[in-house]
This record gives C-alpha cells, sequence and structure tokens, in this order.
C-alpha cells in the first residue's frame, strides 16, 4: 500500500470527474442559456434534441464527482455544504427545472413558453450557482480546524458574482459552438454570427478573472510570478484556444469551434487547480489533510476503477450513436 499514493489517486478521480462533468453538462446548459436569445421556436426545437439524447447522462459525473469528494475527502463535505448550503440548493433547483422542461415542453402546446422559461432558467441559475462555488473556492473559507466558521451569505461577494456571470457566459459559449456542430441551416447559421460575441465575452471574463485573483491573494501572485513560471503556458493555450474559435468560425467548420472551445476551458481548470494546490479546502487544509484514512480509500478505489470504465463507455456509445446532425422534424424522444 506504501507504493501507491491513492490520495493522489483520488486527487486525480475527483478532478477527472469534475472536468468531465463541466466539459459535458456545461454545453448542454449553455444550450439552456442561449434559449431566449434564439431567433425562433424551430432553432429551440434543434437545439433541444441537440442535448435530449446525452444530458442526464452528462450529470452522471456530478454525481461520480460528489461521490467520490464525499468518501475520499469527508472533511471537504463538512466544510463546503454548510458554506455553500444556498448555492448547492440553487445548483439542484435549477437541474431539476430544466430536467422536468425537458420532458413536459416535449408534449405540451399550450404552455410551451412556460417550459421554454423553466428550461433556460433552469440552465442558468445551476451555471449561475456553479460560478458562485467555483469563486467561492478561489477566494476560500473561513475555518477553524475543521469547521466551517462563516456565515451563510460569506459565497456571495463581488469576486464570486463575476465569477458566476462568467461561468454563464463560458457555458453559453459552449452551448453555441456545440449547436454549430449538431445544427444546420438557419440555426447554424445564427450560431455562427453569435458566437463571436459570446467568445468575445468569455474571452475579457476571464481576462478580467486572471487579472482579480492574484491580486486580490498575495499566495497566488507568488505562485505564478516566482514558483511556477512554467504555469504561464496555461494562458497560453487559452490564447490559441480563443484565435481557434475565431478561426473555427471563419472557415465555417462544424467542429473547431466546439473542440477549440473544451480547450480554453481546460486551460482555464487547469489554471485554477495550479492557482490552489495543495489546498482542497483554501487557505489552509490540503487534500491530505482532508483525507479519509487509506484503509477506507482503497476499498472505495476498488468501486470506483470497476465503476469508471463502465461510465465512460456508455458516456462513448452514447456519443457515438447520436453522432451527426439533428433531425428538422420529429420529437426528442
Amino acid at each position: 500500500m506504501e507504493l501507491i499514493d491513492i490520495t493522489l489517486i483520488w486527487v486525480g478521480l475527483v478532478g477527472l470527474a469534475v472536468i468531465m462533468y463541466v466539459v459535458l453538462d456545461g454545453f448542454d446548459l449553455g444550450v439552456g442559456i442561449l434559449y431566449p436569445l434564439l431567433p425562433n421556436e424551430q432553432a429551440r426545437d434543434h437545439m433541444m434534441r441537440s442535448v435530449a439524447p446525452v444530458w442526464d447522462g452528462n450529470e452522471t459525473w456530478l454525481v461520480l464527482g460528489g461521490a467520490g469528494l464525499l468518501a475520499a475527502f469527508p472533511a471537504i463535505y463538512s466544510i463546503f455544504l454548510p458554506a455553500l448550503y444556498i448555492g448547492v440548493f440553487l445548483m439542484l433547483a435549477g437541474l431539476i427545472f430544466r430536467g422536468v422542461a425537458f420532458e413536459f415542453r416535449f408534449k405540451s402546446q399550450r404552455y410551451r413558453h412556460w417550459w421554454n422559461i423553466a428550461f433556460a432558467g433552469g440552465s442558468t441559475v445551476a451555471a449561475a450557482a456553479q460560478g458562485f462555488v467555483v469563486g467561492a473556492y478561489v477566494q476560500g473559507f473561513e475555518v477553524e480546524g475543521f469547521t466551517y466558521v462563516g456565515g451563510a451569505f460569506d459565497w456571495f461577494t463581488p469576486f464570486t458574482l463575476f465569477t458566476a456571470l462568467s461561468l454563464v457566459i463560458g457555458y453559453a459559449l459552449l452551448g453555441a459552438t456545440w449547436g454549430i456542430m449538431k445544427t444546420e441551416g438557419e440555426t447554424q447559421k445564427w450560431l455562427y454570427g453569435a458566437t463571436p460575441w459570446i467568445l468575445g465575452a468569455t474571452a475579457v471574463c476571464l481576462f478580467v478573472v486572471s487579472i482579480w485573483t492574484p491580486l486580490t491573494q498575495p499566495t497566488v501572485m507568488e505562485r505564478w510570478l516566482e514558483e511556477w513560471q512554467r504555469l504561464w503556458v496555461m494562458p497560453f493555450i487559452g490564447l490559441v484556444s480563443t484565435v481557434l474559435v475565431m478561426w473555427g468560425v471563419v472557415k465555417r467548420s462544424d467542429f473547431m469551434p466546439f473542440f477549440s472551445a473544451i480547450g480554453l476551458f481546460l486551460s482555464a481548470y487547469a489554471g485554477i487547480l495550479a492557482s490552489k494546490l495543495p489546498y482542497a479546502v483554501p487557505p489552509q487544509i490540503t487534500f491530505r489533510e482532508a483525507a479519509s484514512a487509506p484503509e477506507s480509500q482503497l476499498f472505495l478505489l476498488l468501486g470506483i476503477l470497476f465503476m469508471l470504465p463502465i461510465v465512460l463507455g456508455y458516456t462513448a456509445w452514447t456519443y457515438w450513436v447520436f453522432r451527426g446532425k439533428v433531425q428538422h422534424s420529429g420529437g426528442y424522444h
């Protein structure tokens, strides 16, 4: 057991589950965020059809990451939940609203506009709540020992408000580029026109967050300027990804904008982790301090290593079965 760093393996597994959720559920939340802006009801039908076969499978990664965090790092749960009760509740409420809208919008004609609002509102609230959580993690928590001693609204600050706005816009970029890949005709044409504006807003948000974070936290400034200067490759990857998204739009590529937008998200995610690791609960509790007993981690690891290939397998199989453009007619069930 001493030859294997089980805690480090769990950090990798939880990190994988989080980024898989951010990317996969990010684009289908982004579709909902774009909903009120789409030009007509036909475009809304196309966009919902594009995510209907995969959205619930995407959320498997949220369950996997949350369960892994609870099992391997219970101290994180004991601090995060009291600190983020309201944000977690808003996220779950938003996910429920949009999930119900998938089912009822398809059947309803008379009240379809209300289900459109539920889908768009639920998607936006869920994305914003996740942005608040990310911002709260970056700005840190007030703890004594392993107990949260801050207030119920410490997560609501100008910085977290901006990170929430940034994530909503970023998810909209993923949704728009996903729509370019999955639709055609007037819907795709509208998305090609909207994507540069959303990309510009995303780039501005990432730039402001990148400047704001080290200015308010000297430890982050020190890490980027003095300790790990090689980390600057991440903003470079983000810049290249931004250019490739725009290049793909100009060239009317179906695939390049979406996969380049994923590259932009991966660079931002890596930048956040590099700024905060090894702290699980910034600014003082590391992942090793928050970890459960090695025996418990090893027992749970056997289970997760059995489940992970299954989750990866059915995720890949689902995307393969529903590959290609969405159809212009018919339902999405």
